[in-house]
């Protein structure tokens, strides 16, 4: 009797439980969580640490003490009083100016390069995809001995009769072949967005444009670039990122040497943080960076974003 009574109570509790959560409620339920917990995850390792950031960055934090005295902005104030800082800035920014421009006009290039061959693509798109799956050290420690006094390329220099460059010890050639570094790294990356861009282009406005008697040219400036925006937007915003926090190719090749030439915002809170120990002022520099990402990425995306239609 006893087990006739407990059955039938599990039974009205499950039928219970199925009428308060209905088919649709239980699929809502399910999207949520497995949203969670990604979110979760996001939130814990991004969010929090930028909000720590903030803290640290507006305290006189010593490593070794417990007691962190709220300082106000004069982290800030002793950081862009710091000559070194305000040097790092510039050349980060010049990573950028140079390098984003760049990887974009040959990725696209290589992309459409690519496009017009239909035997070994796929031999190819190997090929220029490797250095970007190469380790950011081993491909920096390879240019740098490509590019030391006594390296390959001088002594090439030197069998064709041309004076030997310094390099990555020259101020003026460092940055720029640094620069050309990450480039050359990134060319696969750019390669395989483009191309997906521009096979997603559908094959009747070029047909039609050729009927119309268009060239080449003015098929590329009037087809492929306004309906590639979207792909140049992302590569944009994903570049500018990318090169606002080059660090490992820097600490690599130069490790921000010579005379700071090639001392990035990263590099320079790597060295606040880590060499220095002033934990306070590489937060105030963190957060800098970040403002610099924030609105530069918001730019963009106000201004090269354009809805295009056929």
């Amino acid at each position: 009797m006893l087990t006739h009574v407990l059955r039938l109570t599990a039974r009205k509790g499950r039928e219970l439980f199925r009428i308060r959560l209905s088919y649709r409620t239980q699929r809502y339920l399910f999207i949520y969580i497995v949203l969670g917990i990604p979110l979760l995850y996001f939130l814990s390792t991004r969010i929090v640490p930028i909000l720590y950031a903030f803290n640290v960055s507006v305290r006189d934090w010593n490593l070794l003490s417990s007691d962190q005295p709220f300082v106000g902005f004069e982290n800030f104030s002793l950081l862009f009083s710091d000559g070194i800082f305000r040097k790092s800035i510039v050349n980060t920014f010049k990573f950028v100016v140079i390098g984003v421009p760049g990887q974009l006009i040959v990725g696209l290039a290589v992309a459409l390069l690519l496009q017009s061959i239909h035997r070994f693509r796929g031999f190819f798109r190997t090929i220029y995809f490797i250095p970007y799956v190469t380790s950011i050290i081993a491909v920096s420690w390879v240019f740098r001995w490509i590019l030391m006094r006594n390296g390959w390329l001088n002594e090439v220099l030197l069998q064709l009769g041309l004076e030997p460059q310094l390099f990555l010890q020259s101020p003026h050639q460092a940055l720029i072949l640094i620069t050309l570094t990450m480039i050359w790294q990134s060319i696969g990356f750019q390669m395989l967005v483009f191309m997906t861009g521009l096979e997603a282009i559908p094959r009747m406005y070029y047909e039609a444009a050729s009927i119309d008697g268009a060239g080449a040219w003015r098929k590329f400036v009037h087809i492929t670039l306004p309906l590639l925006n979207p792909v140049i937007v992302f590569s944009a915003v994903i570049g500018v990122i990318a090169y606002l926090q080059s660090f490992g190719q820097v600490l690599s090749m130069t490790n921000g040497g010579p005379l700071n030439s090639t001392t990035t915002m990263v590099l320079h809170i790597y060295n606040l943080a880590f060499l220095q120990f002033k934990m306070g002022r590489a937060a105030a520099a963190t957060v800098v960076l970040f403002a610099i990402i924030l609105l530069l990425t918001l730019l963009q995306l106000k201004v090269l974003k354009k809805n295009v239609e056929y």
